[in-house]
């Protein structure tokens, strides 16, 4: 097995388990803490637009390597292991019907990048 295919295994396993902590999150005996370490991960994971643009060298891709991964093997920890089984089992279906897209997770990495662009005016317009 190449190195490429082993990063793809570990890619799969990853988008798996993001889809897992979806149905997780939406478990009742999830406890609150979980579900909000859960959403988190999972509006990022599923949001289309990341924290640190992929166009940008190195830092792009970087986010998602280490960001996602973190988040995922955090959340997996505070949720009961009971319910980790059952939604690892239930996430063969939610694959088979298609990506969700998450536009909470959109929303918020819109907000964050709205406002750092506006310290950053803000910052500029201190200095003149």
């Amino acid at each position: 097995m190449t190195v490429l295919q082993r990063w793809k295994q570990r890619a799969h396993a990853l988008k798996k388990e993001v889809y897992a902590l979806y149905l997780a999150y939406r478990d009742p005996r999830t406890p609150w803490y979980a579900k909000a370490v859960a959403a988190l991960v999972v509006a990022y994971a599923f949001s289309p637009i990341d924290l640190i643009p992929d166009p940008i060298p190195v830092l792009g891709y970087l986010d998602d390597l280490v960001l996602v991964p973190l988040g995922v093997a955090l959340a997996l920890r505070l949720i009961p292991p009971e319910v980790v089984a059952d939604s690892r089992a239930k996430t063969e279906e939610l694959l088979r019907a298609g990506k969700p897209v998450s536009w909470g997770g959109v929303v918020i990495v819109g907000v964050i990048w709205i406002t750092l662009a506006g310290l950053a005016l803000w910052f500029i317009a201190r200095l003149f």
